[in-house]
C-alpha cells in the first residue's frame, strides 16, 4: 500500500466518539506503543477522558487516529497522532493534524510532544509547530 497516493482520496476523517479496543488496540500495536498496549485499561481510560479524538478510515476500516486533550480553549495537547505503518507517508498525518488545527484554530495554544527525530521534526514544523526554544520557551515532564 505505501507510495500508493491515491488511496488518500478513499480516506474519511471523522470524530471518534466512542472508543473501540478491537480497532485502537492493533493500531497501537502496529507502531509499538507498548506503553499502552501494556496497559490496556489505560488506553481505554485515556480516550474516555479525552478532550475530542478523530480517526481516518479507509472505507471502514481504522487506518490513523489522532487523539486531543486540554480544555478547548485557552491549551490542547495533541496526546497521540498514529498511522498504521503501511499508511503511512501518503498525507493522512498531515490531514488528521490540519484538521484539528482548523477544529481549533481560536485555542491561544496548541502543543504536542514528540521523538526528537529530525524528520519528525521536519513534519511538524512543515506544519507550522515551533520547537519550544525557538520561542524561548522550554517544557517539563515527570
Amino acid at each position: 500500500m505505501q507510495g500508493n497516493a491515491s488511496v488518500n482520496n478513499n480516506i474519511e476523517i471523522k470524530e471518534y466518539t466512542s472508543y473501540n479496543p478491537d480497532e485502537t488496540f492493533p493500531l497501537y500495536k502496529s507502531v509499538g506503543w507498548t506503553n499502552y498496549t501494556d496497559n490496556p485499561k489505560m488506553l481505554e481510560n485515556a480516550y474516555n477522558n479525552s478532550l475530542k479524538s478523530y480517526a481516518a478510515y479507509d472505507n471502514e476500516k481504522l487506518i490513523g487516529i489522532i487523539r486531543i486533550v486540554g480544555d478547548g480553549s485557552s491549551i490542547i495537547l495533541i496526546q497521540d497522532i498514529l498511522i498504521y505503518p503501511d499508511y503511512q507517508r501518503l498525507g493522512i498525518g498531515t490531514r488528521l493534524i490540519k484538521h484539528i488545527l482548523n477544529e481549533f484554530k481560536d485555542v491561544y495554544q496548541i502543543q504536542l510532544v514528540t521523538d526528537n527525530i529530525d524528520k519528525t521534526k521536519a513534519f511538524y514544523k512543515s506544519l507550522g509547530f515551533n520547537e519550544l526554544a525557538d520561542i524561548g520557551c522550554t517544557g517539563f515532564m515527570i
